[in-house]
């Protein structure tokens, strides 16, 4: 473990500082809306913008890392995220907040992407668990430290601003100052809507559901929490506890996940969801002490359902489609994210701030409805159903790529469906007799090309 951690830890600590970022510009932002009385119709406006662009950046992420290779990409999206986190700061107009967070959502999965696929290249396929939950656990530490900072710095003044844009800067260092050769070109894998609708519904619609619900919860909680009469530093504190719970929740999860039918576990982790947020749904003014342990419960229950429907889809399909699978499972979940924090922000509009609870219930209540063990029928489900628990990284720090960090994927096959076939130049099969066979000397570079070019790097 230690020698894994001290191979990796330059791609964790890119991982570790994106994530404290990202976290710390989303409560940042809702909390100074908060204070401007803005309405929460635009805190969820940014939000949505937020994982909308996280879904457009998945296809345009292949293009770009197809096109100047994944040092250049990453790089250019840590750059081009960093100017927009400091926009922010620059203009006062809405709209371009909304603009420059689509541009921040749509830069940090590309970023995403090129961890991910560098993390799958250098780990062994015996590592790869081990890899992968270094990468889970950075992604949730960094998620925490962000909230913890509002703590440390209460402030909601640009300084806020500069310590995020900074954290995106030093998440590049370690990433451009690495030695190693790039990883394999990629190209998207086709996702085949139509196929995993009618093969893996139930886990499709726990994906929305928990996208509607985690989209709204990051976007809208710190300002329930603010309307609740918190101060930054305990609105901090609340949001730290709660994203907690989430990381905290996992290994548990993955022993129940492994011994009980885990449509049956949907269920009934929903149905506790809806009556854990009903004290919180139902009071407009709640007592410090109940707002922190209900919030903390939700959270244990509400971060369950992606690990659990993720694990569920994949009990019922083939190994070869399952990078495909974990593609579509995303996009799902960012399409319900992108909504959620549109919907429940109406609603708190409308009727007040408990209605995110209120809104979160109701989720809980119609994934109770919708998911129907008895309903399986288990004619696809593979041979070693079902597959052992993996837990997942934060939905909103990873990229379809994750799937070749999930040690439950044959490594061929995810270089099969990750790798872009390059056609082999035409050559003579044998050189001819009297002249042997010979390798010229390698060709100088020329003055626009970089050793790391990935047209060099790989035949």
């Amino acid at each position: 473990m230690r020698q894994i951690w001290k191979s990796f830890r330059a791609l964790y600590f890119a991982s570790l500082m994106m994530l404290i970022g990202s976290g710390l510009l989303s409560t940042y932002l809702a909390l100074r809306l908060a204070a401007d009385h803005v309405d929460s119709l635009w805190v969820g406006a940014l939000m949505a913008a937020n994982y909308f662009g996280l879904v457009l950046g998945g296809k345009i992420g292949h293009r770009l890392i197809a096109r100047v290779g994944h040092i250049r990409a990453y790089a250019t999206c840590a750059g081009i995220v960093g100017a927009a986190v400091l926009g922010h700061g620059l203009i006062d107009w809405l709209p371009a907040w909304i603009v420059l967070r689509m541009i921040v959502g749509l830069g940090m999965m590309c970023q995403y992407m090129v961890i991910e696929s560098w993390l799958n290249e250098q780990a062994d396929a015996k590592q790869r668990g081990v890899v992968f939950s270094g990468y889970m656990i950075a992604s949730y530490l960094g998620l925490v430290l962000g909230q913890l900072i509002l703590v440390m710095h209460p402030q909601l003044g640009l300084e806020l601003l500069m310590l995020v844009a900074l954290c995106f800067a030093l998440c590049l260092v370690p990433v451009a100052m690495t030695r190693r050769i790039h990883p394999a070109p990629l190209h998207p894998a086709p996702m085949e809507p139509r196929f995993f609708i009618k093969r893996v519904p139930q886990s499709l619609s726990t994906v929305l559901g928990a996208g509607v619900i985690v989209g709204s919860f990051y976007g809208l909680a710190p300002l329930y929490a603010s309307q609740q009469g918190l101060t930054t530093e305990q609105v901090g504190l609340f949001m730290g506890c709660c994203i907690f719970a989430g990381l905290l929740v996992q290994w548990p999860l993955g022993w129940l996940s492994d011994r009980y039918d885990r449509a049956l576990l949907i269920r009934c982790f929903a149905g506790c969801l809806a009556v854990a947020a009903l004290p919180l749904a139902i009071m407009t003014r709640v007592p410090l002490e109940v707002l922190f342990v209900a919030g903390f419960l939700c959270s244990l229950v509400q971060f369950c359902l992606y690990p659990l429907a993720v694990a569920f889809s994949n009990d019922h399909v083939e190994g070869d489609r399952r990078v495909s699978l974990t593609a579509m499972l995303l996009v799902t979940y960012g399409i319900g994210a992108s909504a959620g924090p549109l919907l429940a922000g109406v609603a708190m509009k409308l009727f007040g701030s408990h209605m995110l609870y209120a809104f979160f219930s109701l989720c809980a209540v119609i994934l109770v409805w919708r998911i129907r063990p008895k309903a399986v029928t288990n004619l696809h489900q593979v041979e070693d159903a079902p597959l052992h628990h993996v837990a997942m990284p934060d939905s909103m720090s990873s990229s379809p790529l994750v799937a070749c960090l999930d040690p439950r994927v044959d490594e061929a096959v995810v270089q099969e469906q990750m790798q872009t076939v390059v056609p082999e130049p035409e050559v003579d099969p044998q050189p001819p007799e009297d002249e042997p066979a010979f390798e010229g000397p390698p060709q100088p570079l020329g003055p626009d090309e970089h050793p790391h070019d990935l047209s060099r790097a790989r035949p």
